[in-house]
C-alpha cells in the first residue's frame, strides 16, 4: 500500500473527499516527522511506537574503490511493532 491507496482507502470508508483525505494524511505524516526531529517517541497504543535513536560513527569502505572512509553519527528512526498489530499480522 502506498499514499495515494490509503488516501483512496480513507476515502471510501470515511465518505470524505479525496482533497479531505490527501490533506488529513499530509497532517498526520508532517506531525509525525516534526515530533520525530524534536526526538519525542510516537505513540499508537496498539500499533507500535515510532522513535530514533543516534547510530555511532564508523569507519566504511568504498564497495567500487576499497577506500576506507568515516560514516558520521546520525539518527535513524525505529518502529516497534505493538502487541494487537502483532497479534492481527499472525
Amino acid at each position: 500500500m502506498n499514499k495515494q491507496d490509503l488516501i483512496g482507502k480513507i476515502v471510501k470508508d470515511t465518505g470524505a473527499t479525496k482533497a479531505q483525505a490527501s490533506r488529513i494524511v499530509a497532517v498526520f505524516l508532517s506531525t509525525v516527522t516534526k515530533a520525530l526531529k524534536k526526538g519525542d517517541a510516537v505513540t499508537f497504543v496498539g500499533f507500535g511506537t515510532f522513535k530514533t535513536a543516534v547510530r555511532k560513527a564508523r569507519k566504511g569502505r568504498n564497495p567500487l574503490t576499497g577506500a576506507a572512509l568515516r560514516i558520521p553519527k546520525r539518527k535513524a528512526v525505529r518502529f516497534t511493532a505493538g502487541k494487537a498489530l502483532k497479534k492481527a499480522v499472525n
